[in-house]
Formats: structure tokens, sequence, C-alpha cells
């Protein structure tokens, strides 16, 4: 019996055009960090984002730690940050010896929650303190609440920080998801829309604060004739090899977005009459890039988001739980955590209920097929196995 190809959760995707760049880094001997196509790469993101400047560097992660630095953040200090988000949106805070302080989501966006982000503001400055950021994720694609968000921030006098390391494409009222805030982070990791292998960028329209990203990214190195260092840097910059892939896939974002969009309309239409199954929304006048096609199940449905992971497994096919919220992560056990919600926090639920779909721009139409087959089975076969149990 042939063995079934593997179907991965957001592989890379290429676009056959990243050799001829590669070629041209090989050709110019620019191979090291920097070189002429890393700063056509960052001209060409800030330029699509709508902002004045970017900065390419080794990861989001590195961005968002940047970022901090350039706010001024520094040991005692309290961000504010998203829950429902990879650990990487959190970890820069620790990495400043700042305070982690985590928000919860709203159903609308699975995003931030405004009301929950009002209640933390008005705490935060009943203890007498403000927070010196706040981090706020757009998650899966989806565009936060950033109206609400913005005026708080502003209200408090608060610099935001948008980790569209999931969104790079989306739209907000116009905007583009990372335009938004003081600085907005971009991931280029090799499951993301489009991928430069590993790196992330920080774009900003403050041009002074992102030559001074590149400055602390090139371990901080002075002006001189010899190497002459003041401050603590890091190695943080991109490579011009990498940078020539980020050109070529730059190229065919937009392309790569409404492949996802197609993806997440093909599962939409055939799914979305299951009882109990409910997709991620997308929010009015947004549009998400659907980097990942996710969805609910309802608690008393026969069948958990777990379980139905291991029956794709048994497919070769790869499907993934949403993320865990950071407060309920060890790492972050006593850090405070805001949320609305009265009953069980809007993140918590989500991540119980919360499935990732193969969401692949490579993926056919015939294998994503044999992903809602798969599902529409395991479906069907719990049903069953529930209505034969309750009859006996």
């Amino acid at each position: 019996m042939k063995e079934k190809n593997r179907i991965y959760l957001s592989p890379p995707h290429m676009s056959g055009k990243e050799g001829l760049k590669i070629e041209e880094a090989f050709k110019s001997n620019w191979i090291a960090p920097l070189g002429p196509l890393v700063n056509e790469f960052e001209q060409m993101v800030a330029n699509y984002a709508g902002v004045k400047k970017g900065a390419a560097l080794s990861s989001g992660t590195a961005a968002i730690h940047l970022a901090l630095k350039l706010i001024g953040v520094q040991k005692g200090d309290v961000v504010f940050c998203s829950t429902l988000t990879f650990v990487a949106s959190a970890n820069p805070i620790l990495y400043e010896q700042a305070v982690p302080v985590f928000i919860d989501s709203e159903r609308e966006t699975w995003n931030m929650c405004p009301l929950a982000l009002e209640k933390a503001f008005v705490e935060t400055k009943r203890l007498g303190k403000r927070p010196r950021a706040v981090i706020v994720v757009h998650l899966y694609g989806q565009s936060a609440k950033m109206d609400e968000i913005i005026a708080l921030c502003e209200a408090y006098d608060v610099p935001i920080i948008e980790d569209a390391a999931e969104s790079l494409g989306a739209m907000y009222k116009g905007r583009k998801s990372g335009s938004m805030g003081r600085f907005g982070v971009y991931s280029f990791n090799g499951n993301k829309i489009m991928t430069t292998s590993g790196g992330g960028m920080l774009v900003s329209d403050d041009e002074a604060a992102i030559e001074r990203c590149h400055f602390l990214a090139s371990q901080a190195r002075e002006r001189a004739m010899h190497y002459e260092h003041q401050e603590v840097g890091y190695n943080y910059r991109m490579s011009n090899l990498l940078a020539g892939v980020g050109i070529a896939q730059m190229d065919v974002l937009d392309e790569r977005v409404q492949q996802k969009r197609r993806i997440f309309q093909r599962y939409h239409d055939a799914l979305s009459d299951v009882e109990g199954i409910h997709f991620m929304p997308e929010y009015q006048e947004t549009k998400s890039n659907r980097w990942l096609t996710t969805l609910t199940i309802d608690r008393d449905t026969q069948i958990s988001p777990v379980e139905i992971i291991d029956l794709l497994e048994e497919e070769q096919i790869e499907a993934r739980r949403v993320w865990k919220p950071l407060h309920r992560q060890p790492l972050f056990h006593d850090c405070p955590f805001y949320t609305a919600a009265t009953g069980i926090p809007a993140s918590e639920l989500l991540f119980e209920t919360g499935l990732c779909l193969p969401s692949g721009t490579s993926m056919t139409e015939a294998e994503q097929e044999r992903v809602i087959d798969t599902l529409h089975g395991a479906l069907h076969k719990k049903a069953c196995t529930s209505i034969k149990a309750a009859r006996t």
C-alpha cells in the first residue's frame, strides 16, 4: 500500500525566483550581513506597510526586543501583552527584566480585549504605575480592534508595539497590519505567509529610531577607525542572502494572501454547516490574511480538538491546537492577568476548543479535500460512537 504524502500545517512556499536573487548576492560577493539586497528588502517591506523605514533582523523576536529597547523599557518596568500568542511575543520583556502583564482576548477577533486592557490600565494606575509599552498581537492574520486599543493607549500616553508576525498582508480599515503602532514587527520564519527561512523586520515612521535599531542590531559599533563600543549591542542583522529570498517572496505576497483566503473559504464552505464548528471571525472593515485557518469546536460536541488532531495524524495530516495562553504557561505563572470575562476567560476557552488546520499555499485542492474528508469522517465516526454508547 502506497504511503500517503504528509500534509504539513504551513510549510514554506517558494516562488521560483529566490535562487536568482541568491545568485545575485553570490556574484556581488555580498554574503555576510548587510549589503544592497538588505537595503532593498527593508525599503520594500516599509513601502508595502505604508511606513517610512524598516530594519531587517534575524527574527521577529529580535524585532520585538529592539522595539522595547528603543522605547526605553528597563528592569522592573511593566509591559502589557496579549496573552493568546506564541511565547516569542513576551520573551523579550523578560530579556529586559521587565514585568509582563497579560491581557485577555475577546471573541470577535480572538485578539486583545479593549475592555480587559482598560481594566489593566485603571488598576495599574491605582497602584501608582504606568506600563512602558503595550504589545498587541494580530493573531493568525486577523487584526485586533485597533481603534479602541489606540484610543486607550493615547489616553494613557503609552506606545504600541504591533506584533504582526502572523499578519503581514492583512488590512485594518484601510491600513496595513503593523503600520498603526509606534513600531510594527514582522516574522519571516519558515511557516509564515512569506519567508526568508528565518528573519524578521521592525518597521516605523520614526526614522531616527530605525537608524538606532540598525546600530544596536550591529553590535552597537561606534563610528571609528577601530572597533569602539560604548553600550551593549546585539548580533541581530539579516544577511544579504536571506534578504534576496525575502525580495522574491515579497513579489508574490499579495498572491499568497489570496491563496490563503481561498483555502479558508474552501474549509468554510465544506465545514461551516457542521453543528458545533465555528470559524475564526473576520472583523468588520478588516481583511485577514488567513495565515492559518482556525476554528473552534463547541465543548458539548462529541469530539475534542485533541482527538481530531490525533485522527488527522493517523492520516499523515498535521494540525495544531490554538496557542496556549501565556498567563497559563509555567514561565509566567506569577505574572498579572486581566480579563473582562465574567466566566472562563476568552483566551482559555479558545485554547480549549480551538483547532488550526493545514493552510499551506502549496497545498493542492486535492490535498485539502483529503483534509476535509478526514475531518468529516472523524466527526461522523465520533457521533455514531456516541449514539451507540448512549443506546447501550
